[in-house]
């Protein structure tokens, strides 16, 4: 994985989704780094070519036009639903442990509002998540998603 992040990873996860070939393509970050620090990204691309493909996009204005295409109540909707799943995934672990103070908090990506990255957007897509703005990515990239192949398992610890 730290090849893969170009660093050694900052805290636990899981491998979610995957290439055919079996190449790690999505992981689901815990709630909080090894520091206790909030991480608020729970999806995070880790294919290279993914990666490369998004920037490309974003360098050209891919988040503006993102934003323009996808109804700002769409966005609002998919960011409401991502902190709804996560913080159940936080209230797994109060079950368990006292959780870090802060929480991790705001939507896709970290943020509360519009489009801020592409990357995490399609992330959270690819792993099952209903975001309109994923799958704008998705279509944008021409993206065969009959090439990965995974289903995030929420009650397995992450490691």
């Amino acid at each position: 994985m730290a090849r893969l992040l170009g660093r050694e990873p900052a805290g636990c996860f899981r491998v979610v989704i995957r290439r055919r070939d079996g190449t790690p393509a999505v992981i689901e970050n815990e709630p909080w780094l090894a520091d206790g620090t909030p991480m608020p990204t729970r999806y995070w691309l880790v294919d290279p070519e993914l990666r490369a493909a998004v920037s490309r996009l974003e360098s050209t204005g891919g988040v503006r036009r993102a934003a323009a295409a996808v109804p700002a109540a769409a966005v609002d909707g998919a960011h409401a639903r991502y902190a709804v799943e996560r913080l159940r995934i936080v209230q797994r672990y109060l079950s368990s442990a006292p959780a870090p103070r802060p929480w991790p908090s705001g939507g896709v990506g970290g943020t509360r509002r519009g489009v801020k990255c592409l990357h995490a957007h399609l992330a959270w897509t690819l792993a099952g998540g209903e975001d309109p703005v994923g799958a704008w990515v998705a279509a944008e990239l021409a993206l065969d998603r009959g090439a990965f192949v995974g289903f995030p398992r929420h009650d397995e610890p992450a490691t």
